[in-house]
């Protein structure tokens, strides 16, 4: 393959990010759409091809493991033969090979299990209780945080001070439980596969040295999105002989509640000598009127690293923007748009809604079922986080190690087999006193119990331990159809016609068929892990039968024709969270910019007056983001028809039209004057004719009323 196949498409920017100097380490900022997979995939192919690299030299990490499988698939079809050896996947994935192939320096047993968030909140939550130790005060989820929080800066239970917190203080407590639980079961958790693999590294100055020596190129994508960790891993990998290139964009960092420090990508200019920056600012997404509106917001962040986007392509449409009554009014204005659009041709899967929060879809799904209207909800739960997979693997878990008491609490009575909550907890408490798993716990217990209860006990124990014989000779797939119909998973959700669960156990037949074992790793544990560690994105499939909702953080890495960009309020957007925090204003920002720089032909934004949300009615200004993008590139629109008006009072839900006399009188909002108890704002109106009412805001008098409308005798300002 020669250098011009491998430059062939590329613009200048891209083609000196690919054939860069291999005596220099790189810092690619890639604005969005700017092409930055490509840029990946052919320095690696450049590499290989044309500096005589060989491929088990390399390093590739991504952000997904679905990312990482895409890299491949299409690496190889330039190559034009398979990729196979490279070492390539997300810090964790990358991370948990380590630990299973040097598993005795990381002082681990071969079997050790990894607990998803799940599972690691079902745990938390069970010592919590144990320990008497109150949710209400000390919720589940902020625990949760707490822990990985820590692990994720890379700090140990025994460097933090709790001493000026209460909270800290019992939530170390509850960290303290859960590592007892956790080395005593061999599970790890996401955040403890790093700190684990770091430290495997880090104390073991040969094998350091060994895979220093091995990895020539460590690529790195999505920059902007390491934690502290996992900044350390690379830097320890780093020895000045191998070479990093980092792809990122500073203006696209939007997870730093999760741990992502967008200082990571600042750092490298200075951990990472000699190093070269380059700019990939040509889009190839998005018409110039969006990219020059979303330049104009995002330079309002000024701790930026310097970009700005822009285009051969046309000008494009103005961006509408859209102000609404009620999110009722913002939710029949933004689908009767998307109607418009399937009537002209679109398809619904050329056209997005995002939106700040989850809860915010509510009202959109009424809408778009009143249009019939399909859609589907992007981002919801994972494949393998549903329960009836996790039901599944749970089987084969138990037929490969027994002693997985995670698994054995999870399908000991399911489906139903008379065993209860009583019974389950006695042999709890014989595995602790006696310091065996609950599996080994419930074979020496249960001839204690009563006949019925030792019968349904020892089936249990029995079916565990003939599906583990009957399977043995089996491969993976093969194993896991034998187990679902053994354990009668596959019988029970059968029965069930109102789900798609009997099918997604038959895809997690073809997932097994078209797993690829990893010559390191036994195959069960590799397919255990695998369905763990992975983040490869959601089970909802793009096509072009659905309208897409999601919030604006799972449409990251997403394009779509049309977008729809929902909920531009101050208390939403930027979220209440992030008052009078400029680092939190500035990651809202660029959350923003991430929505905006979604859509490829056409950008809609729009705002409320009034939101009723989490069962109270909330007054916003517009956001602030909304004043940040210049005139010239925005269609400023206000209701001119019916708007429709949502009565919640007693959860009692009707719907009226109110009809404004012109655009400067009745909407909320509106400045007003009243004989007797002078200016005003209008905060909300309902019903029509001469019962009509108004509700005012009043200055002098320092109160809020409601007045007949046909009564009031109002002079509008």
């Amino acid at each position: 393959m020669n250098l011009s196949e491998i430059t062939n498409g590329l613009n200048d920017k891209q083609c000196q990010s690919v054939t860069l100097n291999n005596e220099k380490n790189a810092l690619i900022l890639a604005g969005a759409g700017s092409g930055k997979t490509k840029v990946l995939i052919h320095r690696i192919a450049y590499l290989i091809t044309q500096k005589d690299i060989h491929i088990d030299a390399i390093l590739a990490v991504t952000f997904t493991n679905k990312a990482a499988t895409e890299m491949c698939e299409r690496l190889s079809k330039l190559l034009r033969h398979p990729i196979t050896s490279m070492w390539t996947g997300t810090f964790h994935s990358l991370a948990h090979r380590l630990l299973r192939t040097h598993y005795e320096q990381a002082q681990l047993t071969y079997n050790f299990q990894i607990l998803d968030a799940q599972d690691q909140f079902r745990i938390i939550k069970n010592l919590m209780k144990e320990n008497n130790i109150d949710e209400s005060k000390f919720p589940i989820k902020k625990v949760q945080q707490f822990i990985n929080n820590q692990k994720n800066k890379g700090i140990h239970l025994h460097d933090i001070d709790s001493s000026y917190n209460y909270f800290i203080k019992k939530s170390l407590k509850v960290f303290e439980l859960y590592e007892v639980h956790c080395k005593t079961n061999e599970l790890i958790d996401f955040a403890e596969l790093l700190i684990r693999s770091y430290e495997l590294l880090k104390n073991n100055v040969n094998l350091l040295n060994h895979y220093k020596n091995r990895f020539k190129h460590i690529l790195i994508d999505e920059f902007q999105d390491t934690n502290m960790i996992q900044y350390k891993w690379i830097k320890l990998l780093f020895s000045g002989n191998n070479k990093v290139f980092c792809v990122g964009d500073d203006d696209q960092s939007i997870y730093g509640w999760r741990g992502a420090n967008i200082e990571n990508i600042t750092k490298l200019c200075t951990d990472f000598v000699p190093i070269k920056t380059i700019r990939l600012e040509q889009n190839y997404r998005s018409t110039n009127n969006i990219l020059t509106a979303s330049n104009a917001l995002i330079a309002h962040n000024t701790s930026r690293m310097g970009k700005s986007l822009w285009t051969n392509a046309i000008d494009g449409e103005l961006i509408d923007m859209y102000e609404a009554q009620t999110e009722i009014d913002e939710a029949d204005y933004v689908v009767s748009s998307i109607q418009k659009l399937i009537t002209n041709g679109v398809l619904p899967n050329d056209c997005a809604i995002l939106y700040r929060l989850n809860t915010q879809s509510r009202i959109f799904e009424e809408v778009l079922i009143k249009y019939n209207i399909p859609y589907i909800i992007y981002g919801g739960l994972k494949f393998f986080e549903r329960a009836e997979i996790k039901h599944a693997l749970s089987y084969l878990r138990l037929i490969e190690n027994s002693d997985d008491n995670l698994a054995f609490e999870r399908v000991v009575n399911f489906p139903t087999r008379g065993i209860g909550n009583t019974t389950i907890n006695k042999i709890r408490i014989f595995a602790q006193n006696n310091h065996v798993s609950l599996f080994q716990a419930t074979i020496q217990v249960s001839s204690t119990l009563s006949t019925r209860t030792t019968n349904a006990l020892n089936g249990f124990t029995n079916l565990i331990e003939k599906m583990k014989d009957d399977t043995k000779n089996l491969n993976l797939s093969e194993k896991i159809v034998n187990l679902l119909n053994m354990s009668g998973l596959m019988a029970h959700y059968s029965n069930d016609k109102t789900s798609n669960k009997k099918e997604n156990l038959e895809e997690l037949i073809t997932a097994a068929k078209q797993y690829k074992q990893n010559n390191d790793m036994n195959e069960i544990i590799g397919f255990i892990s695998l369905a763990s560690i992975d983040s490869g994105g959601n089970t909802n499939t793009l096509t072009n039968q659905n309208v897409q909702l999601m919030t604006m953080h799972s449409a990251k890495g997403l394009e779509f024709p049309y977008v729809f960009l929902s909920g531009m309020e101050e208390g939403l957007s930027p979220y209440r969270q992030s008052k009078n925090k400029p680092h939190l204003i500035d990651e809202e920002r660029r959350l923003c910019y991430v929505g905006m720089t979604r859509a490829m032909k056409k950008l809609s934004l729009s705002y409320t007056m009034k939101r009723f949300l989490h069962g109270h009615f909330l007054y916003a200004d517009p956001s602030r983001f909304l004043n940040e993008i210049p005139d010239e590139y925005l269609n400023k629109i206000k209701v001119k028809f019916d708007i429709t008006i949502k009565n919640y009072n007693n959860n009692n839900i009707f719907n009226q039209s109110i009809t404004p006399k012109s655009d400067n009188q009745l909407h909320i909002g509106a400045l007003v004057n009243h004989p007797k108890f002078g200016l005003g704002t209008v905060l909300n109106f309902e019903g029509q004719g001469d019962s009509s009412r108004i509700q005012i805001k009043f200055k002098q008098a320092g109160s809020i009323k409601w007045l007949i409308s046909s009564y009031a005798n109002l002079e509008f300002i």
